[in-house]
């Protein structure tokens, strides 16, 4: 028995699944998960000694690499000072500076723990300025695990949100109503259905929890425009997009203007964080300058601060972007390749640094349902690069991550794994 299999045997003891994020424990790919001990640049080394090249990237944060000598040393020249407070300090102000130098849509932040707690907040203080119940959501878009959020699409095609977790009551999600991603006609009958009752649109720009989905032409200009038409609020969830796929984030990209923006991950350097903002005018609705109640205990920690500022200090530099766009596209381009020569339905997207594949004919334009044989190859092909070296994330449901760290070298070890594993599948024909 390998030294991951003997501590999943014993995280299962004290721990529900032996793991504090249900992912971690493999139950989509099947087999043992690898526990980790270090992480440096593109690699990690699990418990084996075995190394990697990490597209998990912990699921996005790491744009710079693991353990960027820029972020630990800005890390530890906090962190003798003192890791929290429990009070104000000037690190607040310039980490949200930075934010909104490059985020104009927002002009007033708050900073949160982490994206669940983000979006959980922005839905509350939506709620709140519009005097509304209700809100619309994307099936597979995934906004945290707060109640009202967790949720599934009801039987009809404009019904009601059902709890998709026990312990989640029908009473709260029935304010949420869920539609198809890119399906903007579903989202026009809602607002048709409740016109005075929505208060907001909450949406991920580029969805990564399904896959990698980009919105089709006009999808988010639309959703603009029916959320001005009805005087509801436009959410950006950018916890996984912001600082990820570029310096603006989603709204730079598709010139779209949310009234609040959800963020995490990137502006955190591989802390825990989150963050949401947008107009004054709504964001002064939170207390202590409005009625709206939030709060944290370790909201603004000063060693997450330091480590997003060394981040987006790195990433705010000529041709970060460009270099990690150039990146992903040779990597996808690459894998697209060799799968097309083992005559493997095979699809991918990417902007920036994040990426997705699936295996099917055409890129999903919202939540896939995958088959079983679709199912299989990927399992089959998870296990097989992991064999190789290669580290991503146990499921197809979960965008991929490339860091400025990678190098081209790296990239090309990747697209030689993926083409063993298409000789690996054509020898089982």
């Amino acid at each position: 028995m390998n030294k991951s299999a003997k501590l999943y045997q014993d995280a299962c003891k004290v721990m529900p699944g032996g793991v504090n994020s249900p992912v971690r424990a493999y139950k989509y790919v099947g087999k043992t998960p690898a526990f980790f001990k270090e992480g440096k640049g593109a690699y990690i080394y699990d418990v084996d000694d075995k190394k990697y090249i990490d597209y998990v990237c912990a699921y996005g944060p790491m744009i710079l690499g693991h353990a960027a000598t820029t972020v630990c040393d800005a890390v530890n020249s906090v962190a003798i000072k003192g890791f929290h407070f429990g009070a104000s300090h000037e690190l607040e102000i310039t980490l949200a500076n930075k934010i909104i130098s490059h985020m104009p849509v927002i002009e007033k932040i708050r900073l949160v723990s982490s994206g669940t707690e983000a979006c959980m907040s922005a839905i509350r203080l939506a709620r709140a300025y519009t005097n509304r119940p209700k809100i619309i959501k994307f099936a597979g878009c995934y906004h945290g695990h707060s109640d009202s959020l967790l949720v599934s699409a009801g039987s009809g095609a404009m019904s009601c949100g059902e709890p998709s977790s026990p312990g989640v009551l029908a009473s709260q999600a029935q304010d949420t109503l869920i539609v198809n991603y890119n399906d903007i006609k579903a989202v026009r009958d809602i607002f048709i259905l409740y016109p005075r009752d929505i208060a907001a649109v909450i949406v991920e720009p580029i969805a990564g929890n399904m896959g990698m989905v980009l919105p089709q032409p006009e999808f988010l200009n639309s959703l603009r425009s029916l959320c001005d038409e009805f005087a509801a609020l436009l959410l950006f969830d950018e916890v996984m997009t912001g600082f990820r796929v570029a310096l603006g984030g989603c709204s730079s990209i598709y010139g779209v203007q949310p009234d609040l923006t959800m963020l995490g991950k990137v502006i955190g350097g591989g802390f825990p964080i989150g963050a949401f903002g947008g107009g004054a005018e709504i964001m002064d609705y939170l207390a202590p300058n409005g009625p709206v109640y939030q709060a944290g205990t370790l909201s603004g920690s000063p060693v997450a601060l330091a480590a997003g500022l060394a981040t987006l200090t790195v990433v705010e530099q000529s041709g970060f972007y460009e270099d990690l766009a150039a990146k992903s596209t040779y990597l996808t381009r690459g894998i697209s390749a060799v799968m097309q020569q083992g005559g493997i339905d095979f699809s991918t997207n990417c902007m920036g640094g994040m990426f997705g594949f699936a295996f099917t004919k055409n890129s999903p334009d919202s939540l896939p349902v995958f088959t079983l044989k679709q199912q299989k190859i990927f399992n089959q092909c998870f296990h097989s690069l992991r064999v190789n070296g290669i580290n991503f994330a146990p499921s197809p449901f979960e965008a991929a991550f490339i860091s400025a760290a990678h190098s081209f070298a790296d990239i090309d070890d990747t697209i030689s794994a993926f083409s063993y594993f298409t000789q690996l599948i054509s020898c089982q024909v």
